[in-house]
């Protein structure tokens, strides 16, 4: 993705972007009920590679179709793009994995930016460890085959009740995740970096005491001439 968005969005929290989302009428960006595996101290920041399940059925989902170079799953881990996030439409259905340790390490060592399920992962101690974001909605334990059937790789999915094209900028946080639309990435970008200059300097003004009327929001001269000299102490 383009590096400058990139950049930007590594600097923005998933509350922000929501906001910046709702005032062009995007209400339902964030996904529900999802999780970081163990927070990174660092946002997320990729476009949406997709891979979408439906309930298995037994006759179809046995072991041996892990024996598929073309498997849903295993070729996804590793057609996923250098630098996206792989987003996994587990039907918000936990209750077996999504994936395991060893292929979001695989997918760690190809370069993906992050994972995100709205189900589970197994092995959650050993992802927890790995220098890589990864999102689900609780630890599961059983293997996959068990409830999910791999079907199909870059399409549009739901995820946590969110719609995720392929391409849509994903960014987590110690939050959560939200989706982002691509033609909507760089404005939205920008508009986020200049709402979190403003909110900082809020905090900083209610930590000193400073009343929020007429500050958050500014609807006062004296904020917006206050803001703008802070701005320039503070290279903003």
């Amino acid at each position: 993705m383009n590096k400058e968005i990139r950049s930007k969005l590594l600097t923005v929290s998933t509350a922000t972007l929501c906001t910046a989302l709702y005032r062009r009428g995007l209400r339902n960006q964030f996904i529900q009920d999802v999780h970081p595996v163990s927070p990174k101290g660092r946002n997320m920041v990729g476009p949406a590679y997709t891979l979408r399940y439906i309930p298995a059925r037994e006759d179809l989902n046995g072991l041996e179709v892990f024996r598929d170079p073309d498997h849903p799953q295993r070729a996804g881990v590793e057609q996923c793009p250098e630098g996206a996030v792989m987003v996994m439409d587990s039907r918000k259905n936990p209750r077996a994995a999504s994936a395991g340790s060893i292929l979001l390490t695989r997918l760690m060592v190809r370069g993906a930016a992050g994972v995100v399920t709205d189900g589970g992962f197994r092995d959650s101690p050993e992802i927890g460890d790995l220098d890589m974001p990864a999102y689900h909605a609780r630890a599961s334990a059983p293997t996959n085959l068990t409830l999910h059937q791999a079907l199909d790789l870059d399409v549009p999915i739901g995820c946590g009740d969110v719609a995720v094209f392929p391409g849509d900028i994903v960014v987590g946080d110690a939050e959560g995740v939200v989706v982002i639309p691509a033609h909507l990435a760089e404005e939205i970008a920008d508009e986020a970096v200049e709402m979190t200059a403003y909110e900082d300097f809020v905090t900083e003004e209610v930590r000193k005491g400073r009343s929020i009327i007429g500050l958050y929001p500014a609807t006062h001269e004296q904020s917006k001439k206050d803001f703008a000299e802070w701005r320039l102490q503070n290279k903003r």
